[in-house]
């Protein structure tokens, strides 16, 4: 264990991105306004045995990068900024010798408020979803990483039943389906999944035949995930603290909702909105998180149909679960406490999918995101 433990470490004095097999490094976007806030991008390393997290550090200074997400070459990472009136977008160099974030360059959100970005798989456009303005965009990356300019916009219309959260349309993600072929938005404001045909070489979207799937009135659809086998997806629903399940059709692109259950235990009666989503690297289960009941809900995964039911909530040591990432390997879920300006680690168990407390977590002003730094 001795042995192990100065191996560790040396690899890690010699560079960030140059970890062993039993670490991983790992960002977290977050919100620097308001008090007690943070000043951009942190970066740690995960202990895959144990759980622990290293000491955050700064990657970079930025203005409220909420959201962030690594490009598949692990070379780029990209932030969407919650700032000012047209919102923007930037990228980053990720220095391979120790972890540090520099700017390449920013472009236009294409929207107001952006708070939510993906990569189709190749890497070839960076898709940012607009929450004020109500709109998605289709950003090209360069070969060096840069951005270009936009070339693709699709502006949502609507409204939906809740007279404070859904005056107009919030697109609040934006995800690629496996193939490459079709991006869905989930919008609150509408209570609709948009669905569009992206041309990956042009960087341009148009509506799908049908444009989009409908959920109930006022549930508010907030973070949408695929099934590793790619034939379900799944969608939390912010307003209403639900979580519906999809059957897939990947040659029309089209979503057909077999199931909604709720986040929240049934004796709970207060107020809960949910946030982020997540399938575990298996396909066996799926976790939601709700700011309010403060808990991660565990759901076992049918893998003949992709139907939910509902295994348990875990609550240690979570305040206001803006964000959580499960690490590649499927052992760890780390849960971004927004209202306790941390992250902590929880175990998965591999047999039931719950969540076990490690006592391992870290302190971060005002985390949002959590994203992973796999090796290539």
């Amino acid at each position: 264990m001795k042995m192990r433990a100065f191996v560790t470490v040396a690899l890690l004095l010699v560079g960030f991105s140059t970890v062993s097999a039993e670490s991983l490094p790992v960002y977290f976007g977050t919100y620097t306004r308001g008090e007690n806030s943070s000043k951009g991008i942190y970066r740690s390393v995960l202990d895959l045995e144990t759980g622990k997290l290293s000491e955050p550090v700064l990657a970079t200074e930025a203005r409220n990068p909420s959201f962030i997400e690594i490009h598949p070459n692990g070379k780029f990472l990209y932030a969407v900024s919650e700032a000012g009136g047209g919102g923007s977008v930037s990228a980053y160099a990720i220095e391979a010798d120790t972890g540090v974030l520099k700017l390449l360059n920013k472009q236009p959100s294409g929207g107001a408020g952006p708070c939510h970005v993906s990569l189709d798989h190749m890497g070839r456009n960076l898709l940012v979803a607009n929450y004020s303005g109500g709109s998605a965009s289709v950003i090209p990356i360069k070969p060096d990483g840069r951005l270009g300019k936009p070339t693709g916009f699709a502006q949502h219309t609507g409204s939906s039943v809740n007279p404070r959260r859904q005056k107009g349309p919030h697109a609040h993600s934006i995800n690629v389906s496996p193939d490459d072929r079709f991006v869905f938005v989930a919008d609150l404001g509408i209570d609709k999944i948009m669905i569009y045909k992206l041309d990956i070489e042009k960087g341009t979207i148009v509506a799908n035949s049908p444009p989009f799937v409908q959920v109930k009135a006022g549930a508010g659809p907030r973070h949408f995930v695929f099934h590793p086998k790619g034939k379900y997806a799944y969608v939390i629903n912010e307003l209403d603290c639900t979580m519906t399940a999809f059957a897939y059709e990947s040659t029309s692109g089209v979503l057909k909702e077999t199931h909604t259950i709720t986040t929240l235990p049934k004796d709970f009666d207060g107020s809960n909105t949910c946030a982020e989503v997540r399938v575990h690297p298996s396909g066996k289960f799926l976790y939601g998180s709700n700011r309010g009941h403060d808990s991660i809900v565990v759901y076992r995964v049918d893998l003949f149909d992709g139907t939910i039911t509902y295994v348990e909530h875990e609550t240690a040591d979570i305040k206001t679960p803006r964000n959580f990432n499960i690490d590649p390997t499927g052992i760890f879920c780390l849960v971004a406490n927004q209202g306790k300006d941390s992250v902590v680690v929880l175990r998965i168990n591999k047999e039931t999918g719950a969540l076990e407390p490690t006592g391992h977590k870290v302190s971060v002003a005002k985390p949002v995101c959590v994203r992973f730094l796999e090796s290539k």
